[in-house]
């Protein structure tokens, strides 16, 4: 945006009061109060809506300064629309202490946190073989003490994700089953895009309009949906042997483990602007799993178990937020845990994976947590 000349309010009074007194032939009377002082303030005060309503203006007429709704109002010229917010999935775990009948989990039946900001929905999963389509529901046969069923956040966003053990509430009841818990993070649950990385896309885009290019690939893939991270392999096959003319493309959904449907929707996303007579393969990511241990000094001032939750949940997050191919370093798990509280007062015996180094991930891997110890 051009750089505006933009006066505050006592510039402009002082600015006024100078031309009147440059302009008038005798003296004139300025001091509070007085009728000029009155009318130069006034007028100082509509200049400065005026520079308002010209600075909003040109903020709004371009892409780089607009935000929100006018951000998507500027786009919505190109036919170009932000992402919106993914919902938060998982599986949790319906256990009961009497398995003697059988039980019937309905097809949206609600699980919440146990702090009760979040709510899940049982799904649909045709491949779990204790989804009855009969009974519109997962049967848990008699003699049976648990069943893991899919679920779905009921409000889309990353207010939707959730740690291990925080689902732990059955909303209504369900006879015969006692107890429900989440024995993996739901960490697929994502924000509306961010005006910045709707920007970045939308460059992007741009780059991707000629078609057959590693741009466009790249574009319709981070199109997909939101949280969509992938790599690009080019004259090499999966195994690593040369293949001129082929390339493959590493595609993850932010749960590292994504489903064939999302695979089937990334190649049909590639093929729409892949080169001419060139070939090529999608695969999901190869799943690294980083189980962390470490021991942690608090001072007197806090619980020392309630620390150690903490803690073991910002490792959680961290290791969940990585990205395709992103390394999980060994020092940034200590960084982690003193961020939690400054009532640590010393991280030691940290191990990753049983060793002191970092993690590495290749373009084919994704790192996710695994168990995570906390003394």
């Amino acid at each position: 945006m051009a750089s505006l000349n933009i006066k505050d309010f006592t510039t402009l009074v002082r600015d006024q009061v100078t031309a009147i007194q440059g302009r008038a032939a005798g003296l004139v009377d300025f001091t509070i109060g007085s009728l000029l002082r009155a009318i130069t303030e006034s007028n100082a005060s509509v200049m400065q809506w005026l520079q308002q309503l010209i600075v909003t203006l040109l903020a709004t007429t371009r892409a780089s300064t607009s935000s929100g709704a006018d951000l998507d109002s500027w786009m919505a010229d190109f036919g170009f629309l932000r992402l919106s917010a993914s919902f938060a999935t998982g599986s949790v775990t319906y256990s009961r202490f009497t398995p003697t009948n059988s039980a019937l989990i309905p097809i949206g039946s609600l699980v919440g946190s146990t702090d009760g900001s979040q709510q899940f929905a049982v799904t649909i999963d045709i491949t779990n073989p204790l989804y009855n389509t009969t009974l519109g529901g997962y049967l848990i046969p008699a003699g049976t003490a648990s069943a893991t069923i899919p679920v779905t956040a009921s409000t889309a966003g990353a207010a939707g994700n959730a740690l291990v053990g925080t689902v732990t509430v059955i909303v209504g009841s369900i006879s015969g089953v006692d107890t429900v818990t989440n024995t993996d993070v739901f960490a697929n649950g994502i924000d509306p895009e961010t005006d910045s990385r709707f920007r970045a896309r939308f460059i992007l885009w741009v780059q991707s309009l000629s078609k057959g290019t590693k741009a466009a690939i790249g574009y319709a893939l981070a199109s997909m949906q939101q949280g969509v991270t992938y790599t690009l392999t080019e004259n090499e096959d999966y195994a690593g042997g040369l293949n001129y003319g082929y390339f493959y493309a590493v595609v993850d959904d932010g749960s590292g483990a994504p489903s064939g449907d999302f695979l089937t929707s990334a190649a049909n996303a590639v093929e729409a602007v892949r080169p001419f007579t060139s070939r090529f393969g999608i695969f999901g990511p190869v799943l690294v799993t980083a189980n962390v241990g470490m021991t942690i000094t608090t001072d007197a001032s806090v619980s020392h178990a309630v620390v150690v939750a903490q803690v073991v949940a910002a490792l959680q997050a961290y290791i969940s937020s990585l990205s395709l191919g992103q390394i999980l370093p060994y020092t940034k798990l200590g960084q982690v845990a003193y961020a939690v509280s400054p009532a640590i007062t010393n991280v030691s015996a940290i191990l990753l994976n049983g060793s002191t180094a970092d993690l590495a991930a290749t373009n084919k891997q994704v790192i996710r947590p695994g168990t995570i110890t906390v003394a």
